[in-house]
């Protein structure tokens, strides 16, 4: 029996781990005791590495080590910075956009919920971009703002521009959250040359283990905690330290900074490849979001297929053993479709007919030539 072969094309759900960061991460696991609050030997090793990790992040960042907080992961650093902010900053209005992820969206709707404060949604085109004049009269009517508007989006790649953004958020006095989940360790990121007072990652997304992620936050920027405890992370996070995902997030961070160069040519190449090759075997295929290198993300391909053909190509592509997704994995349950292709104008009898592949730098040119041959055996059945 010939064994079958499986390909992972959902990176931007999670990524495949990358093995020295595992190398990195194993004497913290196996080797190191202790519990890095604790003031013993054993103690203060594991203190020594979390710092040491902490730097690493900072430098990459070209900010300072107390700017970095580590939590759980990025729903919980958008939670911590959108919530404590609009309690501590007494923040008089919300602005984002229909196509975030729903870690922010739904974080802002509790917020105006329970502080009785407007939540404007910004419009966005077909392919996801906001309107920065209506951004910014927005910010003229109201400046005590809090802005979340992430950098590129987790469904349909579109990015942004950040920069501009930031900009216009800090000449008129409001605060700025980006949840930068999709593009932390896949742009290169100076925070001096951003007016951002908040930034999210979250390590699996680029190569890193699951669980672990950071808050980016800005020096003047002090805030409350979200989670209260013990005094962990400078009193701003409690909760004992998870020490061996935060070796792993920031070996993971340096070697995407490092090899930025390699990656960024690579996961081009294989999304400009798939993108080509699938025109050439669904001719009326249908590309959701920006799609040019300028105005998107590498990692990120949404693909309506044409309404006639059956709704269950996910399905038979998990069958071939391709794995791809609908949307965001954390939507995976909702029966409502993607929310990202409703706010930009996707029709619902199309919403069904598409999928999100997502690359990651362990794909192969040979995954992508293997995967267009299926989905064009997929189809062949489906006509024949």
């Amino acid at each position: 029996m010939t064994k079958q072969t499986f390909i992972y094309l959902d990176n931007a759900a999670s990524g495949m781990l990358d093995g020295r960061v595992l190398e990195a991460m194993l004497p913290y696991l196996t080797e190191f005791q202790g519990n890095p609050s604790s003031i013993h030997h054993h103690g203060r090793v594991l203190r020594a590495a979390v710092e040491k990790a902490r730097k690493t992040v900072a430098d990459l960042l070209n900010c300072s080590p107390s700017e970095i907080v580590f939590t759980s992961g990025g729903t919980e650093a958008d939670n911590y910075a959108l919530k404590c902010a609009a309690k501590d900053y007494q923040i008089k209005q919300l602005i984002s956009s229909p196509t975030e992820h729903h870690a922010v969206i739904h974080t802002l709707e509790q917020i105006a919920h329970e502080k009785h404060i407007p939540l404007i949604w910004l419009s966005v085109d077909n392919k996801g971009n906001i309107n920065l004049d209506e951004l910014e009269n927005y910010l003229k009517k109201e400046p005590r703002s809090l802005v979340s508007l992430m950098h590129g989006n987790n469904e349909i790649g579109t990015l942004h521009p950040i920069e501009t953004i930031s900009n216009l958020v800090k000449t008129y006095g409001g605060i700025y959250h980006s949840d930068t989940v999709q593009t932390m360790g896949h742009f290169r990121f100076n925070t001096q040359n951003l007016n951002i007072d908040f930034m999210v990652g979250s390590a699996h997304k680029f190569y890193g283990p699951k669980g672990i992620g950071f808050l980016y936050r800005k020096a003047d920027k002090t805030l409350s905690p979200l989670i209260c405890g013990g005094s962990q992370e400078r009193n701003q996070r409690a909760g004992t330290e998870n020490v061996a995902g935060i070796i792993g997030l920031a070996k993971a961070l340096e070697l995407c900074y490092r090899e930025y160069n390699n990656y960024h040519q690579h996961l081009w190449n294989l999304k400009n490849t798939f993108k080509q090759e699938l025109q050439k075997v669904v001719p009326h295929v249908i590309f959701n979001g920006e799609t040019s290198e300028s105005y998107s993300l590498p990692t990120i391909l949404n693909v309506t297929f044409p309404f006639e053909q059956d709704k269950m190509i996910l399905l038979n592509l998990d069958m071939h053993g391709v794995s791809a997704s609908g949307g965001s994995a954390c939507t995976s349950g909702s029966n409502k479709g993607s929310h990202v292709l409703q706010a930009i104008g996707v029709k619902p009898n199309h919403i069904a007919n598409s999928i999100r592949f997502s690359f990651g730098v362990q794909n192969t040119l040979d995954d992508i030539h293997k995967t267009i041959q299926i989905i064009n055996e997929i189809l062949e059945l489906q006509n024949a």
